[in-house]
Order: structure tokens, then sequence, then C-alpha cells
């Protein structure tokens, strides 16, 4: 019961944002261009900002993991080729880009981390899968989103789309803030105070902003519509992937504060940032919002679920 309510105490409250957008554009509160421009700042300013004080301040050699960070690395790089090879059978290929981001998006980096901080007391291992999984993450969205476009013209020859997918990456503002961070930590440089409060301060707004620019955008009636394509992608995200590759983590040995750090790469909500970046690559959005609100609300028991099986063969 103390798990559940602690599941319940984390994702709920990030459901009633999303309830809170959609009401706030229901009273004419706000109206879907402000909710743009909400979206805009969020991938533009706040998602960066969050990314960067997350790796700058973490100190990798001295919490370096190999075969952690190579578990992480590769199981989150068949993931997502798996659901690539799932969105083929999607007859709507608008659909493709967005199904397969949420489907392996998670919220590693800030429910991730909580989730692990409350039953160890420190983000243990949290840091080392986030470098192991979320510049992967988002490389592989930006790649995907850029591919699976609408609109795209297919009769593009391959090395324009590569051109054009490799400029996308590079100025895709989450990439440069994960990249900044990386090389701040590598080069051990110190973050004074007062810099990393103001970051900090402007990365905290990324997820309430986010969430409530999704709310107001969403389309109760379009999510009906694309409901058996996010029920699939809400599956892989919170059993699917767990019930392939937790066996496989505890077979190599992993437990504990390693083994909950995976579990919660593998099996934790799909990211609000999906949604943010889905909709500024021009995408609608429908899908992954459903997806996410699914899996936020659903979230609260399957991660209980798993926690009370993993304690119960005694690997946590």
């Amino acid at each position: 019961m103390e798990d559940l309510l602690f599941s319940l105490n984390v994702t709920v409250p990030i459901f009633m944002l999303m309830v809170v957008g959609y009401f706030l554009k229901q009273i004419k509160a706000i109206d879907e261009g402000f909710a743009n421009k909400l979206n805009n700042f969020v991938f533009k300013v706040a998602l960066p900002c969050l990314l960067f004080a997350d790796l700058a301040t973490v100190d990798f050699a001295e919490a370096w993991n190999f075969k952690f960070v190579m578990f992480c690395f590769g199981v989150t790089f068949v993931s997502i080729l798996f659901v690539i090879i799932i969105s083929m059978f999607i007859k709507e290929k608008s659909q493709r880009g967005e199904f397969i981001q949420a489907s392996y998006r998670s919220s590693a980096a800030l429910l991730g981390l909580a989730f692990i901080q409350n039953i160890y007391g420190s983000t243990g291992l949290g840091p080392l899968m986030i470098v192991a999984s979320v510049p992967l993450y988002n490389i592989c969205a930006v790649t995907v989103l850029t591919l699976f476009a609408p609109g795209r013209d297919e009769s593009e020859g391959m090395s324009k789309q590569i051109k054009r997918t490799l400029l996308g990456i590079a100025k895709n503002p989450i990439i440069d803030g994960i990249a900044v961070g990386l090389l701040w930590s590598a080069l051990g440089f110190p973050l004074p105070q007062i810099i990393h409060k103001t970051v900090s301060n402007i990365g905290s707004c990324a997820t309430p902003l986010g969430l409530i620019s999704m709310g107001a955008l969403f389309d109760m009636k379009k999510a009906l519509k694309v409901g058996p394509v996010a029920l699939a992608a809400t599956f892989m995200k919170l059993m699917g992937f767990g019930i392939v590759f937790v066996p496989l983590a505890i077979r190599m040995g992993f437990v504990e504060q390693e083994l909950i750090a995976i579990l919660v790469m593998l099996c934790s909500a799909t990211t609000v940032s999906c949604f943010v970046m889905a909709r500024n690559m021009k995408y609608e959005g429908t899908l992954t919002s459903a997806v996410v609100m699914l899996s936020t609300l659903l979230s609260a028991f399957t991660l209980t679920g798993w926690l009370y099986i993993l304690k119960g063969i005694a690997v946590i």
C-alpha cells in the first residue's frame, strides 16, 4: 500500500496538470496560440536547461559503471529498433513517428530520479542511466520524427535525407542542452551556485508548463480515433520492454539501485518532452498526448506491480 501511495503521489499530480491545461482551454483562460507558444518555450529553453543542470554537475568519473552503462545503452537501442519495425504495421503513416517515440521514451530524468531517491535516499546510479539512455532517446527521436515527418517528400534522395536529419539533430535545442551538459561535466568545470540555481529554476518549469500546454492542445475526439495505437504504445512502454529485458538484467547480475534504474528506464511513463518535440517538428501530437496521459495514469499501478514482483524474488 505504501508503494502504491508513493506512485500515486508521483503520477496523479502530473496527470492533473494535463487536466488543468484542458480545463483552462475550455473556459478560454488560454487559447491554442498561447499553448503553442508555451510549448515552444519549453522545447527551446526550459527542457535544454533541465537536461544541462542534470548532467553538468554529475561526477561521471567517480560513479562510472561500464557494464551498467553499456546495458542501458544496448537495451535502449534494441527497443528503438523493435518499435520501428512494429510501426511499419500502422496503416496511417503520419502516426508512425509519434508511435515510435512515445513507445520508448521514458520520464527517466524527471520521474525516474525521484523514484530511485524515494526508495534508496539518493539518486544512486540514476544519472548514469540518464547518460546511457537520454542522449540516445533524443538523437533517435529527432531522427525518427524527421524521417517519418508528415508531408515529407519521399522522392527526396538519401543524401539529402541524411543531411537534413543530421542538421535537425545539430540544431535541436534538447540535443544541444545534453551536449553542453556532458561537455561541462567532462571538462570538470565548476558550476557557480548562482548560475546553477538560475538554470535549475528555468528547467523546473519544463514539466508543469509542458503538461499544461499538452492538456490545452489535447483533442478528445482525435484521441479516441488513435485509441488502439495509443494502447499498443502504452503497453510497450509500461510492460512490453520490461517483460523482455528486466529478466535479462537480473540474469546479468544487476540488483538493488542498478535494477531500479533499469526498471525506470524501461517501464516508467512516456515523458512529456515527446509531445513537446512532436509538436515542434510539425506533428499533430494527438497520439503522443494520448500515450503520455494513459501511461502516466497507469504507471502508478504498473510500477507498483513491478516493485512487488522484484521484492518478492529478493533482487531489490
